[in-house]
């Protein structure tokens, strides 16, 4: 086992170990919610924080690959995938919850007059906390992330590496002054949090920077940077205490760079990759998003259906999380992934006409063949 080089990381095509975090982050968020002051300690909240991470390191990854390849990023091409990544299934969820709420009578004792304009707007961090459909305030966060951070980044002013390096730094100072300010709240931890997962990716993508985390790609790094991960997670209030009450942030900071860390320990292969990578965990991570959605659809259905899980136990949040796997399931499989290959079909097609001509004037050169009956070069 060794350190991979970034030639290396450059040649990865996928982060499996990703799919298990997914899975691990949208779980603890179901058991937050519906397991009951016995797992309080488990403080299953900071899993959205996890995805936060992921998120900005992700699509910062991305985005970086397609400029190296293409000389540029198509902003077209971005917002597109993005659209019908995301919209589709939230949308198609938002839509059961207001019909079933409807059909109830309750449209109204739910307060969704009120909260529609935020939720079908993308503005949920600024409904009012605790509501139906609560948990969508950080599809807010994320979608104003997707619209500024690439025209950000990627055309103005044609931004070198070396300067959106410390402009994003410059960023996260700024998400920590209205954390600490009172200006954003909860959503500039959020914030924080995307531009720890963004600054990771540009870290990783510049050779010289590589260098300063490449001891981290070790597989053995995982583990202990695993325990960090989990021994933060379970004593957050404590941790908050030492530094005198940040309302959270420093320990939510510390646990996000545990987990920028583990992305980066993971790349190498190892036990933890191994399982975070096996095929349950990826089951559970590839339908993540949808699960998150659905679990107070899942909560209703259980509910009715079995009343007695009704009190929030740890019963009633694995049934919960069952349920919602199900439902997520099925709409992973009729509604996600459907829409993610007509958002393809989209991108594909305009490019396809553009290269038709081209490909035709190469035509009689690709006809020439190598010594080895191969064509060759145009």
């Amino acid at each position: 086992m060794r350190t991979i080089t970034h030639a290396e990381f450059l040649a990865l095509k996928r982060f499996p170990a990703l799919d298990g975090m997914r899975a691990i982050a949208a779980v603890m968020v179901v058991f937050f919610h519906f397991a009951g002051p016995n797992w309080k300690w488990l403080n299953g909240w900071i899993g959205v924080h996890l995805f936060f991470v992921l998120s900005g390191f992700l699509i910062t990854t991305l985005a970086l690959r397609e400029e190296s390849r293409a000389g540029k990023l198509s902003l077209r091409d971005f917002y597109l995938r993005r659209a019908f990544r995301i919209l589709p299934v939230y949308y198609a969820v938002l839509l059961v919850v207001v019909a079933f709420l409807w059909l109830r009578g309750e449209f109204t004792a739910y307060r969704l007059p009120d909260l529609l304009p935020y939720y079908l707007t993308f503005t949920n961090e600024w409904a009012m906390p605790g509501q139906i459909y609560g948990q969508s305030w950080t599809l807010g966060v994320e979608q104003k992330f997707y619209l500024v951070w690439p025209a950000l980044m990627f055309t103005v002013g044609a931004f070198t590496l070396k300067r959106r390096l410390p402009m994003t730094i410059g960023l996260m100072v700024l998400a920590v002054f209205g954390h600490f300010s009172g200006i954003s709240g909860l959503s500039a931890a959020a914030y924080f949090m995307i531009l720890l997962g963004c600054l990771l990716a540009l870290v990783m993508h510049s050779p010289g920077a590589f260098a300063v985390v490449r001891p981290f790609t070790h597989p053995l790094a995982a583990l202990p940077v695993l325990v960090v991960a989990a021994l933060v997670q379970t004593n957050i209030a404590e941790i908050d205490a030492v530094f005198g009450g940040s309302g959270g942030l420093i320990p939510v900071a510390l646990y996000g760079v545990a987990i920028a860390l583990l992305v980066t320990s993971t790349l190498g292969g190892g036990p933890v990759r191994w399982l975070l990578s096996v095929r349950p965990m990826a089951f559970v991570g590839e339908r993540s998003y949808s699960l998150y959605l659905v679990q107070e659809i899942a909560c209703f259905a259980v509910i009715y259906t079995i009343p007695r899980l009704s009190t929030p136990r740890l019963a009633a949040a694995v049934v919960i999380t069952l349920v919602a796997l199900v439902m997520a399931d099925l709409l992973y499989r009729w509604v996600e992934l459907p829409m993610i290959d007509l958002g393809r079909a989209l991108i594909t097609r305009p490019h396809a006409r553009k290269t038709a001509p081209a490909a035709a004037v190469r035509q009689p050169e690709l006809t020439t063949t190598s010594a080895g009956g191969l064509p060759g070069p145009p």
